[in-house]
């Protein structure tokens, strides 16, 4: 049975040498190439650390246990999408398109490693990250679709991202079909929107 956790497990100690940095990048590196090879269950630190090139100790210096390098390894995936998604230019000619894109490769660039992710964060207190996350991908949203569609209010914005995460993880796990996904996930988008816009426009 997983462990449960009221927090978030976190590193015993920050690496702050670029050698040190390179060692936990590695490290989180190695678990994130497990969990695409193997089931859930098959990691562990030793094998993380054989995986990534070091010493059962050097790992323990860092992680006290396997489930805080799955925390950094979440936090990874997740700056790496927001990163992208901030780095989509203001001005872009259909925002919408590309914030969705953005959503489609991230999940999709590693699919094994994204869907064992989504199953392991739920043991590890991260759902108040997880909504940070969400909210600010909802205000990063927000700044691209406001020439698109105007004023809209901030939850409805983060609905919007709600539905196009769940459409995109439902194809990820083969309960939608792949094809033509981006069309379907902005079709749903703008259902849900559209008529949030319209009601909000002051009426003349």
């Amino acid at each position: 049975m997983p462990r449960a956790f009221e927090t978030p497990p976190e590193p015993r100690k920050t690496p702050r040498q670029s050698r040190a940095i390179a060692t936990c990048d590695a490290i989180v590196e190695a678990a994130a190439r497990i969990l695409e090879e193997l089931p859930t269950t098959a990691l562990n630190t030793n094998r993380i650390a054989e995986r990534a090139g070091v010493s059962v100790g050097t790992l323990y210096q860092y992680f006290p246990d396997k489930e805080t390098i799955l925390v950094a390894l979440i936090r990874r995936e997740r700056k790496l999408l927001l990163d992208r998604l901030r780095a989509i230019p203001e001005g872009s000619p259909h925002p919408l398109a590309a914030l969705i894109k953005v959503g489609i490769e991230h999940q999709f660039a590693r699919p094994n490693l994204a869907l064992a992710l989504e199953r392991i964060e739920s043991t590890l207190a991260l759902d108040a990250e997880a909504m940070r996350l969400a909210e600010a991908t909802a205000q990063r949203s927000a700044e691209l679709l406001a020439d698109q569609f105007g004023h809209c209010d901030q939850t409805d914005f983060l609905t919007a991202v709600l539905i196009s995460r769940a459409l995109i993880n439902a194809a990820a796990e083969g309960v939608l079909p792949q094809h033509d996904l981006a069309e379907r996930v902005e079709r749903a988008v703008l259902g849900y929107l559209n008529p949030r816009i319209e009601a909000d426009r002051p009426q003349s």
